[in-house]
């Protein structure tokens, strides 16, 4: 048997819609890193960005499990000494929802150019509105998958 490697012309992108209502951080953002991948598709191949497009809305209502909201904290480092600062969770969700499913994903995608370009196709909004209507997107359902 040939391997077969897909070439540009081969992929396909679809525009893909996820409502995060009541959803663990951890599961919702596994699914949405494999469909950014392409690893959902199959001619998944680890070096050519396969993947499709994911509009996440309600991110402000996604849940944590455990302690997580009480106890989690987000930290960044400017490079100098003294520069690590610290902020906690429910801060981060009240001032940018967004940047909580942001970062979990981010972490869960390749460390390399590949994975900066992956994760440009990720849009994620705090509301239930977004801008992303003319593109046809699907409604996909991760509660049960």
């Amino acid at each position: 048997m040939k391997t077969i490697t897909p070439s540009p012309s081969d992929i396909t992108r679809a525009w893909y819609v996820v409502d995060a209502t009541d959803m663990t951080l951890g599961r919702l953002s596994t699914k949405i890193a494999s469909i950014l991948r392409g690893k959902n598709k199959p001619y998944f191949v680890p070096n050519i960005d396969t993947g499709d497009y994911v509009v996440v809305i309600n991110a402000e209502k996604v849940r944590v499990s455990g302690l997580k909201a009480l106890q989690k904290e987000y930290q960044d480092y400017s490079g100098h000494p003294g520069g690590l600062r610290k902020t906690p969770y429910a801060k981060v969700l009240e001032e940018h929802p967004a940047r909580i499913l942001e970062h979990a994903i981010k972490g869960m995608l390749p460390k390399n150019s590949l994975g900066r370009e992956m994760f440009k196709k990720l849009k994620v909004y705090a509301g239930t509105e977004h801008p992303h209507s003319a593109q046809c997107p699907v409604e996909l359902d991760l509660k049960g998958r």
